[in-house]
């Protein structure tokens, strides 16, 4: 895909890969990079770097991904790229304790869901888009000391391969 003058979308964006993508889309020449993230000031922070946009969002919650995709369109334009970034870990087992493992699932699970949700309609509408999972090396083995989180992983490869055969012809 040709980045330049495009709109990115990158959750998790204040740090680590969600950073590194949006310094590169920025190199590209993307027209606008959106950097979403539960932590502001640093989405801020990057934005400022790449010459972007910040909105503070908690991907853990469905309401902040749509209202992120709908405010993004609105105020920008189309989002030709969503890459649904954000993402946790949790170590243990089967043993750690229901309310890690319901966090790990809403943010590593269904921010990816919710993405899809709410963006991929949009772009079979107009024709086309594309929506980018980050998983891990987790998801297509394991994580020594982590169930949840190649569970999680494993679920978002999953989910991004279901996306891929059922929309991949609609552009």
């Amino acid at each position: 895909m040709q980045l330049k003058d495009k709109i990115i979308v990158i959750t998790g964006a204040a740090s680590g890969i969600g950073r590194a993508m949006a310094h590169r889309f920025a190199q590209e020449g993307a027209k606008r990079v959106v950097c979403a993230d539960r932590n502001g000031l640093g989405a801020r922070v990057v934005a400022a770097e790449v010459g972007g946009v910040a909105y503070e969002t908690n991907v853990a919650k469905e309401d902040d991904i749509r209202h992120l995709i709908e405010h993004v369109e609105k105020d920008h334009g189309p989002i030709d790229l969503f890459c649904s970034n954000a993402g946790i870990g949790v170590a243990g087992g089967a043993e750690a304790p229901n309310d890690a493992w319901q966090r790990i699932l809403d943010i590593n699970v269904m921010a990816h869901v919710w993405a899809a949700r709410h963006v991929v309609p949009r772009m079979i509408a107009r024709g086309g888009g594309y929506l980018l999972n980050t998983s891990s090396a987790a998801g297509l083995l394991s994580q020594i000391g982590s169930a949840p989180y190649a569970v999680t992983k494993h679920a978002a490869v999953g989910l991004a391969e279901w996306l891929a055969i059922t929309h991949g012809d609609h552009g």
